[in-house]
């Protein structure tokens, strides 16, 4: 059994920035694919980033590219969301999902290829 645990969101004003946390227990170096997700309220969930922890590639979904960066940290057993220039669009639920099904790129950023969830973390950003 994984167990994913998220911290750092939080309230912020638009242009702001955040980091989210998500430590992974087995350890990071265990699972093959780790992502942020998000859902806004009456949204679908939403790909954010993916990394591959064995080599540490980074894919990012489309609302990300520029402005968020995904890493991980193998002795703190943890994967980083930084995020910057936050736009109020940017508010919903963050999620840390790990363990991808397939490891074909195309469906990195689909929620259903995921085996493990955290309980998800705010993020609310005012204009």
């Amino acid at each position: 059994q994984v167990q994913l645990v998220e911290s750092g969101g939080g309230s912020v004003q638009a242009g702001g920035s955040l980091r989210l946390s998500c430590t992974a227990s087995p350890d990071i170096y265990r699972r093959n694919c780790m992502a942020w997700f998000r859902q806004a309220p009456g949204k679908e969930r939403e790909g954010v980033a993916v990394i591959y922890t064995p080599n540490g590639n980074t894919w990012l979904g489309d609302t990300a590219k520029g402005r968020f960066t995904i890493s991980q940290d193998y002795a703190k057993s943890t994967v980083y969301l930084q995020m910057i220039g936050l736009r109020p669009d940017d508010t919903a639920m963050y999620y840390c999902a790990a363990d991808c099904r397939s490891d074909r790129v195309s469906v990195y950023l689909t929620w259903n290829n995921y085996n493990y969830w955290g309980q998800g973390t705010q993020v609310t950003v005012s204009s």
